[in-house]
């Protein structure tokens, strides 16, 4: 079984999805609930695969004395799953690869895990197939990745631990390759998604879960909620999609 560590931050104003905030029409409160959204799709992907559900969040000195991060989280997912059943642990590390490298390298080498997975709320379109599909690749590959555009990760895996300093640095999906290359192990790759950096992959995130609804294609709940209820508007311009209100 592999365990998948959903990496998040508690959904505040002045937390989450800053670049979408400073590249889009949505104010931070509003971010806020779209992060929301994604964190409760992302988890409920977990829940729903053949894995293990770890939710990994930094410690209460990233956001100020009156936060409680592990609360917060808690407090988001009581809807979506039972917080009671589920691992909630803080993050160790000063920068998201070094996070990364310290909860995968401690699950597989300390806790003896079989294979880690690295997920992300920001990757707004992960499915409970993408994850068990990663699990079956997993055997025959020690890691495997998921691309996004603009040489992006939205998902990882790993059945043994790389060398993870710096492992995220731009185009994180080049560097990943090349670490795990370095380590003398094959790589595998899921298929292309999309991942929520900037107010162009919003606009092409709220396109598509428009477009897949109008399919009656499988689109991940509550980001489907929050797309449905916004008032963003998604134009054509210069052969790609823009936002507006």
């Amino acid at each position: 079984m592999t365990t998948i560590a959903v990496l998040a931050d508690p959904p505040r104003p002045d937390t989450v999805l800053p670049d979408v905030v400073a590249t889009s029409p949505l104010s931070g409160e509003e971010a806020a609930s779209l992060y929301t959204a994604l964190l409760k799709d992302t988890v409920l992907a977990v829940e729903r695969s053949g894995g293990e559900l770890l939710v990994n969040y930094r410690s209460a000195e990233a956001f100020g004395p009156d936060v409680d991060p592990e609360a917060r989280l808690r407090s988001v997912l009581a809807g979506v799953v039972d917080p009671e059943t589920v691992r909630f642990e803080v993050q160790v590390g000063e920068t998201f690869a070094g996070r990364v490298g310290n909860t995968a390298t401690h699950l597989l080498e300390t806790e003896g895990v079989g294979s880690v997975g690295i997920a992300r709320p920001e990757a707004a379109l992960l499915a409970r197939t993408d994850i068990d599909s990663a699990a079956m690749k997993l055997r025959s590959s020690p890691v495997v990745l998921g691309p996004a555009p603009g040489g992006r990760v939205t998902y990882a895996a790993f059945a043994e631990p790389i060398d993870y300093a710096d492992s995220y640095a731009p185009p994180a999906l080049g560097t990943l390759t090349d670490r795990a290359l370095e380590a003398g192990v094959d790589v595998e790759f899921l298929g292309t998604k999309p991942y929520l950096g900037t107010a162009e992959d919003l606009a092409e995130i709220v396109f598509e879960v428009r477009t897949r609804r109008r399919a009656d294609a499988l689109v991940p709940p509550h980001l489907a909620a929050w797309v449905a209820e916004c008032d963003l508007t998604v134009t054509a311009e210069d052969g790609g999609v823009s936002l507006d209100r």
